[in-house]
């Protein structure tokens, strides 16, 4: 396990833009880069013009004709929930705009590999395509791309990855990390860029005569994918966020998003941002990572509830199918990292992951929830049917690990074959018989790269949450300034509390009353405890970070205590 540091954010200089606003919320509103009050403004007003967006309007001039003149276009997404939500966006909404010729084709994960391959764009040619659009991909296609323009297709690329050093062949490029891309935000997912692209095609139609729906009500995918993708929630994405939320919390969702919140028994009514991300978000993408995202993509277009409940229930079960996979590989890797820190003092500073048998499509889950652990970045591998190793990293704050592989790739440029994606997170291809180069490499970059401090689990608390607002109108308003999530963390706090009651629910729950220092009692609730320390009644006193929600069970609500880390004292 990592080691874990709580440390208390410091007080910042609060503007008078936070007159009437309770003190601690302020202070925890600046502390997130909040200077003004139109930052607090998450109206739909407040998103900027679609024509900051380099090639946007050709985009959209390209999209208008294809219209016009029913040209067949051929949706190329991605097979995660950014891809199935922007490609389920993009296909409604042009058949919404009048388009009576789209389709769609998300690469397999196991075939097919990632983006607008070769091989993807014959499958577009039969479709007779004329017009391909990528979405959530598209901007490392170089081969795909030239392969399209050759059998004369055009060819438009939306996407938010980190573009190389050379841009595809593409007819129009929109991606706001281009060069000399004006967007005010670069960390807009997948789907936020499709939305905005469409935002551009509805004003090119409205100019030539043409009329069309308000696009608000496709706002529930942008807010899912965006979600999904833990993309930095900036201003624009906390908009696009919030503007989806309070549809689905209005009932005005497609049956398709409503299904699933019914699958993940989650109240429309009571979602949070976090719910898109551990409810919906998971369930979507277990049809990329086990199957064909064709059924996750189906679920989000299904026109009628029935049909989307069908949908949704075969996600729900390729999900728990998912999590038994995860389950046995995490313990693997969790065997090889303790047999790790018994061979030496100390983990190194970056874990390269390999077992035979690991399951593709899960390897990313399997390197996310390694780092949680160690607070390490990771890359998790599995075989491919092609003989290459599939890889997976997640990454810590303070190592952008796109950078740190090219790094590697730029070094030792015979060890990867391919690689792409962002700050956090990345995918990337090697020959079997270089995994050991690869791990020597990547680990000496990371090692320069991060010091000791970055490699401890730092909690950042918003300071000890006094028994005052432990009541239901202050949590209701900290969720109002919501939605929380990567970029704008949810606030945590910390405190002493004595232990009045603690019990094991399920299997590594951990249930507890406590007591504050002003005698006030509360509920607790912590998960996947180590069952070597806990329950343990002779503890009675515990120092704990929690985050403060609303708990809603059986028609009550009361406020519970949700534990990030917690440890005795004695």
């Amino acid at each position: 396990m990592a080691e874990i540091s709580i440390q208390r954010r410091p007080t910042v200089t609060v503007g008078d833009w936070a007159t009437g606003i309770p003190p601690v919320l302020a202070q925890i509103l600046a502390r997130r880069g909040i200077v003004d009050a139109p930052q607090l403004d998450l109206s739909a007003k407040q998103l900027p013009h679609f024509n900051l967006l380099r090639g946007v309007e050709t985009a959209a001039c390209i999209l208008a004709d294809a219209i016009v003149q029913q040209q067949a276009i051929c949706i190329c997404g991605d097979f995660d929930a950014d891809g199935a939500t922007s490609t389920a966006l993009m296909v409604s909404v042009l058949q919404a705009l009048g388009a009576e010729r789209v389709g769609y084709i998300v690469p397999n994960r196991f075939a097919d590999g990632y983006g607008l391959s070769p091989a993807v764009v014959a499958q577009a040619q039969q479709q007779d395509a004329e017009v391909i659009v990528t979405v959530d991909s598209g901007i490392s296609c170089h081969a795909g791309v030239a392969a399209a323009k050759a059998a004369g297709m055009t060819v438009i690329i939306t996407d938010h990855h980190l573009p190389g050093p050379q841009l595809p062949p593409a007819d129009v490029i929109v991606n706001p990390n281009q060069p000399a891309c004006d967007f005010p935000s670069p960390n807009i997912a997948g789907v936020g860029v499709a939305f905005y692209v469409l935002l551009a095609l509805r004003h090119e139609l409205r100019e030539r005569g043409i009329d069309t729906p308000n696009l608000a009500q496709w706002l529930d995918l942008v807010a899912v994918g965006t979600v999904a993708d833990v993309v930095k929630l900036d201003g624009v994405n906390r908009i696009l966020v919030q503007q989806g939320l309070q549809r689905i919390r209005a009932g005005y969702c497609r049956p398709g998003i409503a299904a699933l919140l019914q699958v993940a028994n989650r109240d429309p009514q009571q979602l949070q941002a976090s719910d898109l991300g551990f409810a919906i978000g998971p369930r979507i993408n277990a049809a990329g990572r086990l199957d064909d995202m064709a059924a996750g993509i189906e679920c989000l277009l299904a026109t009628n509830l029935t049909q989307a409940q069908q949908l949704a229930a075969k996600l729900d079960e390729l999900n728990k199918a998912r999590r038994s996979i995860e389950t046995e590989m995490r313990e693997e890797a969790e065997a090889y990292v303790a047999q790790l820190n018994a061979d030496s003092d100390q983990l190194p500073a970056a874990l390269v992951l390999y077992q035979a048998g690991w399951h593709q499509g899960v390897v990313g889950i399997v390197a996310g929830r390694v780092k949680e652990q160690c607070h390490r970045p990771v890359i998790a591998f599995a075989d491919s049917d092609d003989g290459f190793l599939k890889g997976s990293a997640r990454s810590i704050p303070g190592l952008h690990i796109r950078d740190v592989l090219e790094r590697v790739h730029s070094l030792h440029p015979q060890l990867i074959e391919r690689f792409g994606g962002h700050a956090m997170a990345a995918g990337l291809t090697l020959a079997r018989e270089n995994l050991g180069a690869f791990r020597e490499a990547f680990t000496q970059q990371v090692a320069d790269w991060l010091g000791a401090d970055d490699l401890t689990h730092t909690i950042w608390s918003d300071g000890e949450l006094d028994a005052e607002y432990l009541q239901e109108p202050f949590v209701r308003q900290l969720e109002a300034y919501g939605p929380w999530g990567q970029g704008f963390p949810e606030p945590i706090f910390d405190g002493e509390f004595r232990i009045a009651q603690q019990r094991l629910v399920g299997e590594r729950h951990l249930k507890l009353v406590l007591e504050t220092p002003q005698r006030v009692v509360i509920d607790a609730i912590a998960f996947n405890v180590d069952l070597q320390v806990w329950p343990d009644t002779s503890i009675e006193r515990m120092h704990a970070a929690y985050k403060v929600q609303l708990n809603h069970f059986r028609g009550r609500t009361s406020v519970q205590l949700q534990l990030e880390h917690f440890y005795a004292l004695r």
